[in-house]
C-alpha cells in the first residue's frame, strides 16, 4: 500500500520556512542589539569619566595632605595642631580614590616663614580644594556626589579651624 502523504498548507510552509530561517539568524548573531551596544558603550564612558573624577579630586586631597605635612614640619609648634586635619585630608584622598592612597604629589611650594602666615595660606588652600570639590557635584554619579559634598564641606570646616586663633572662638 503506498504511503499516503497529508497535505501541506501554505500557512505552514511558510510559518516552518519563516522559523527556520529565525533560527538561522539567531545563531549566527552575537545576540546584542544595536540599544544594548550604545547602553554597553554608555556605561564604559560613564566608568572612565568617574575614574577620571575621582583621580582628579584625590589628587587634590591628597596634595591638601602634602601641604599640612610641609606646614608641619616648618613650623613645630603647630604640628599637634595640624595632625587630625592631616589624617583627614588622607582619608579623603584614600575614599576620593575608591580606596586606593594617593602617592605623594610632587613638592609643595615654599611653606612661609611666618607660622600664623603658613596657616592663613593652608586656610586658603583647603578653601581651594573645598571649592574644586564643590564644583565637581555636578558630573559626578550619585554615590560618589555624596562622598564628594561630605569632603567638601570638611574642607570648609578645615579652612574655619585654621584661621580662628587658638583658644577662641
Amino acid at each position: 500500500m503506498p504511503a499516503t502523504r497529508t497535505p501541506t498548507s501554505r500557512r505552514a510552509a511558510l510559518a516552518a520556512t519563516g522559523a527556520a530561517a529565525a533560527g538561522l539568524l539567531a545563531a549566527c548573531s552575537d545576540g546584542t542589539s544595536p540599544q544594548a551596544d550604545r547602553g554597553a558603550a554608555e556605561r564604559v564612558r560613564a566608568a572612565r569619566a568617574e575614574a577620571a573624577l575621582r583621580l582628579r579630586t584625590s589628587a587634590a586631597s591628597a596634595a591638601l595632605r602634602d601641604r599640612y605635612e610641609a606646614v608641619a614640619l616648618r613650623h613645630p609648634a603647630v604640628r599637634d595642631r595640624l595632625a587630625p586635619l592631616r589624617e583627614e585630608a588622607a582619608q579623603h584622598a584614600t575614599a576620593l580614590g575608591g580606596g586606593r592612597p594617593q602617592q605623594t604629589s610632587p613638592p609643595p611650594a615654599p611653606v612661609p616663614d611666618s607660622p600664623s602666615e603658613a596657616l592663613r595660606e593652608l586656610a586658603a588652600t583647603a578653601r581651594r580644594v573645598s571649592d574644586a570639590h564643590t564644583a565637581a557635584l555636578a558630573g559626578a554619579p550619585p554615590e560618589l556626589a555624596r562622598l564628594l559634598a561630605s569632603v567638601a564641606a570638611a574642607g570648609a570646616v578645615h579652612a574655619y579651624l585654621l584661621t580662628r586663633r587658638e583658644g577662641g572662638g
